[in-house]
Parts: structure tokens; sequence; C-alpha cells
């Protein structure tokens, strides 16, 4: 029996607590939250010239997600 281990980046946990709300009054919260640590974490990226392949396309995911997130936020 196997398993696989996903890489957690610092930002994707406040970008899947904003995925999984259900209370809609505090989407908008959830929704800046993860984007300052998204902008922050790309910030690192540019600034440094780390961050592998994979992250940077798991970024690019996340923020298309959060497009789909303010489109349904009240």
């Amino acid at each position: 029996m196997g398993f696989k281990v996903t890489k957690r980046y610092s930002w994707e946990g406040i970008y899947e607590a904003a995925v999984l709300e259900t209370d809609f009054s505090r989407l908008p919260e959830r929704i800046k939250a993860a984007q300052a640590a998204i902008d922050s974490r790309m910030r690192e990226i540019q600034a440094d010239h780390n961050g592998t392949s994979a992250e940077r396309a798991a970024i690019q995911s996340a923020l298309a997600g959060i497009r789909i997130l303010k489109r349904e936020a009240p």
C-alpha cells in the first residue's frame, strides 16, 4: 500500500482556506489573505530566483482560482 506525499507551499494553506470557506461573509477576507500570501511568495521567487517550475505552475493555478472566487464573492 503506497501513498503520495505532496509538497506543501507556504501560501497553499491560506489559499485552501479561501477555496474551502463556506461562510460567504468571511470569503472576501480569505481571498485577500490568499492573494497577499501568493503575492509575497511571488516577490520572494523574483528576488531570489528560487522556486520550482511546479510551484510557479501551482501559483498560476491558484491565481486562476482566486479570480473565480472573486467573481462569486458577495
